[in-house]
């Protein structure tokens, strides 16, 4: 399985790790030419997303990633990756995000909750994180919600969080969009 990682700015060393940890091989997206590589998944990291946005546009990624996930690549955005997935940004999912809706980084906490499809006491470490405002599609669905606010949600190939699985020793959730790579290859 190989897994293209967006290294453009955030943690992005953290999501390779994680990959390589379970036995993926990634590599990282830089520029366009990086981009034809073969792959098997996307991960947006964390970071700005509107500094990500404006490095899309200036790197000439954003129309043959838009793409590529429309037509089926699966994708796995954390934080700024969830905003840059969702209708203001990217529209590949039924989803609008409230930026920095926890705060500035003094409001950064961490805890545990249960995740549907990965299971209970999941830790979510959130830094200056975003929430789904709300779930505009029927086709995605809620995954995990904390303090009545939707921070995980999944739409076909698509899965995103407001909080940061790579920087937490619990692999789940990166094994969970492996599974959904994996089922998306043997489709294909």
């Amino acid at each position: 399985m190989r897994i293209a990682v967006l290294a453009l700015q955030g943690a992005f060393i953290e999501h390779e790790q994680r990959l390589r940890e379970l036995g993926a091989e990634c590599f990282e997206i830089r520029q366009l030419s990086d981009w034809h590589q073969p792959k098997d998944g996307l991960i947006l990291p964390g970071g700005e997303s509107t500094v990500q946005m404006r490095l899309f546009s200036q790197l000439g990624l954003l129309e043959p990633i838009r793409e590529a996930i429309t037509k089926g690549l699966p994708v796995f955005g954390t934080c700024a990756g969830m905003i840059l997935l969702s209708e203001e940004r990217l529209g590949t999912m039924s989803i609008r995000v409230r930026r920095n809706a926890y705060g500035r980084q003094l409001g950064s906490f961490h805890t545990t909750g249960h995740v549907t499809g990965i299971g209970d006491d999941v830790p979510m470490t959130f830094i200056r994180a975003p929430y789904i405002d709300a779930i505009t599609g029927d086709d995605c669905q809620s995954l995990a919600v904390v303090d009545g606010h939707i921070v995980a949600a999944r739409q076909g190939h698509q899965i995103a969080t407001a909080f940061h699985p790579e920087l937490d020793n619990d692999f789940r959730f990166h094994q969970y969009f492996l599974d959904i790579c994996d089922q998306h290859r043997l489709r294909g």
